[in-house]
């Protein structure tokens, strides 16, 4: 009987749902849009959604973003206030509408709006919806739309200047609702952009739709249980622990309005095709778009959701609690339908950074600051946060921050989750993992250069030698070439070889060492299983073309050899493979590799052992069936590439090859 009344109950709402859906009309504001330097005259096509960046890109007014260090030259863009018109018809049919709302999915960040002359919005936020009726100043026929953006890098340097009597460490972004990446970070360019990122509407309606009720059809459980040696941190999903393996996610670009749902499937498949059940969506990106998650929702990847705050203090007055507080409650609401997120977590880094980056240290903080500063934090993600979350849902487990404690303290590797970076920023060796793995690992890595078909498009050939300007440029972690080269000269090359080195052999060999590093690192992490219950990669995919910790390149999304180790290791049918011999204690022959081509398969056999056997098809960037694999003497292997190529220009060779040139 209660059945049957809620299967009439839901009917109901059904039709309600589509007899209301029939009755509205709604308009995307896409078309007609143009922009301008505010206090110029001149106006130029703008595309929407857009950004700023895109816009002059778009009309040739800037070189590529991309290109060699063009980043640096075009610093200007984001010191500048810019304006975004155009003009709209609407019908006598829409005025005779009892509501009608324009409403904005995402300004970025500090914009004005004016609808015909009118003052309507002053939005500041830019993961939150605006809402706003103008059924009033609407008219029949043209209407003029016009929205002022400020500089979101000014706001925050006067705030910054004079909102409180001390500078918030790190860095004052923390002032502005805005994707925390687009002023910089250790894999990523600042561009620090503004613009009209989703499609605004005009909606027009009688009665407004009834919300969605929220339903969640799995029982959401994260174990945090004291032991015999500290706490469990683990997850239960209808009642059974899952092994989390995994990557962190970025945002796939520095210009969000370029995320299509084509490079949202290419991502995701990347995730899918590694045998990765869950992504943590970092918290200096964006929400993102509900595509991401209906993507993972299809095939079944698990979401760690962070909020947007990563790796600085708060400021702590009650507007900006007041912002957050809508920011979180409408994000919520609007993600919680999607059943692959299984948490909700506060922020990223801010608690271990606090505590262990040496901020109070280094910026002679006093004891008073440093206290307010503490208890603002406190009152953000530990008291008001979780209480917004579950007012909204209470169906989901809520984290303050992660990580629980910094890699470098005792309790990271027995309570909570880690970010073990005693690997790459402690420069510690791979096999140290065997003694420092985590209740569960939610972010760690090593380094690789981009692809090198990556690195000829946004170089020059003049660029192309170790070290050069241009290769600094798209280079973002500090020392990072300095670590990579220490870790090549333990598990690789002499030191005194590595300088002489061309760009394109270094670039294999820094990828080999990321696939050496994380299969063993991730084969460790499962053999302590069920000790450790999750192994999360830092990270999935890149923002733009740069040296990183990702597994995938930003062009085309095209795997690094990384990408295969975790392939590899991530599969449920075998035991992942732990084989700690450093390739430079390897004697290795000529292997003299031979191959034939069938159609879309490559036939490899080796007379020798063959280390890391590298396959490349000239023009093709799309990922194969297996890469930089190991060849037994005499042993046959196939692997298959995508898609048809006629007469394929093929490459193949070995660590063998690359090392006997030095």
């Amino acid at each position: 009987m209660e059945y049957t009344k809620r299967f009439y109950w839901f009917v109901g709402v059904c039709l309600a749902n589509f007899s209301l859906a029939a009755n509205a009309q709604n308009k995307d504001l896409k078309t007609g849009w143009q922009y301008r330097e505010t206090k110029t005259t001149q106006w130029y096509p703008a595309t929407v959604p857009g950004e700023i960046h895109t816009d002059l890109l778009n009309n040739k007014t800037i070189p590529d973003p991309f290109y060699r260090d063009n980043e640096k030259k075009l610093t200007w863009i984001e010191k500048k206030d810019w304006e975004y018109k155009t003009t709209f018809k609407v019908s006598a049919e829409t005025l005779k509408k009892k509501n009608t709302d324009l409403v904005f999915d995402g300004l970025d960040t500090y914009a004005t709006v004016y609808l015909n002359n009118q003052l309507v919005l002053k939005a500041d936020n830019m993961f939150l919806q605006w809402r706003v009726d103008v059924k009033k100043i609407l008219k029949s026929g043209n209407n003029d739309l016009l929205i002022v953006f400020k500089s979101a890098q000014n706001v925050v340097d006067s705030l910054a200047k004079k909102d409180l009597p001390f500078v918030i460490p790190d860095n004052p972004r923390a002032y502005v609702r805005k994707a925390q990446y687009h002023f910089g970070w250790d894999w990523g360019p600042k561009f620090t952009t503004c613009g009209i990122w989703k499609t605004p509407r005009l909606e027009a309606y009688d009665k407004k739709t009834p919300e969605k009720p929220y339903v969640l059809d799995r029982k959401i459980e994260l174990v945090q249980e004291p032991d015999k040696v500290g706490k469990t941190f683990y997850f239960k999903i209808d009642g059974k622990p899952v092994y989390m393996k995994g990557a962190n996610y970025i945002p796939s670009d520095a210009f969000l309005s370029r995320v299509t749902k084509k490079e949202y499937e290419k991502v995701i498949g990347m995730a899918k095709d590694a045998n990765m059940n869950m992504l943590r969506v970092w918290g200096g990106g964006i929400y993102e778009d509900d595509y991401f998650y209906d993507l993972c929702d299809k095939n079944g990847i698990y979401v760690w959701q962070d909020f947007m705050f990563a790796g600085t203090m708060v400021p702590g007055d009650d507007a900006f609690f007041a912002n957050v507080k809508k920011e979180v409650q409408y994000q919520v609401k609007r993600l919680r339908h999607h059943k692959s997120i299984v948490l909700w977590c506060g922020n990223n880094e801010i608690d271990e950074a606090f505590k262990d980056w040496g901020w109070q240290k280094s910026m002679k903080m006093p004891k008073q600051d440093s206290i307010r500063l503490w208890k603002d934090y406190v009152r953000l993600f530990q008291d008001s946060i979780p209480k917004w979350v579950k007012e909204v849902d209470d169906k989901r487990p809520y984290i303050s921050s992660s990580p629980s404690f910094h890699w470098s303290k005792a309790k990271s590797l027995t309570e909570g989750d880690s970010h073990y970076w005693g690997t790459w920023w402690g420069l510690e060796d791979v096999e140290a993992v065997q003694n420092k793995t985590g209740r569960f690992v939610s972010e760690y890595g090593m380094q690789a250069m981009p692809n090198y078909s990556s690195i000829e498009r946004f170089t020059k050939a003049e660029d192309r030698y170790l070290y050069s300007d241009i290769l600094q440029a798209h280079q973002k972690a500090g020392k990072g070439f300095m670590k990579l080269d220490s870790y090549l000269n333990r598990y690789f090359i002499d030191s005194t070889k590595i300088k002489k080195m061309n760009v394109e052999d270094y670039t294999y060999l820094t990828q080999c060492l990321q696939y050496y590093s994380l299969k063993n690192i991730i084969g460790i992490h499962r053999s302590k299983a069920p000790y450790n219950m999750g192994t999360l990669v830092w990270q999935l995919n890149d923002c733009w073309p740069v040296a990183s910790w990702s597994v995938t390149d930003y062009y085309d999304r095209q795997p690094k050899a990384a990408w295969y180790a975790m392939k590899e290791a991530y599969r449920d049918d075998k035991t992942p493979e732990i084989d700690l011999t450093r390739p430079i204690n390897l004697k290795l022959e000529d292997p003299k590799i031979t191959w034939q081509v069938k159609g879309n398969k490559v036939i490899l056999k080796a007379s020798k052992f063959a280390k890391y056997v590298n396959v490349s098809i000239k023009g093709y960037t799309g990922k194969w069936s297996d890469n930089y694999f190991d060849l037994k003497a005499g042993e046959e292997k196939t692997i298959t590439f995508e898609g048809a190529i006629s007469k394929p220009i093929i490459r193949v060779y070995s660590l063998y090859d690359v090392l006997r040139r030095y």
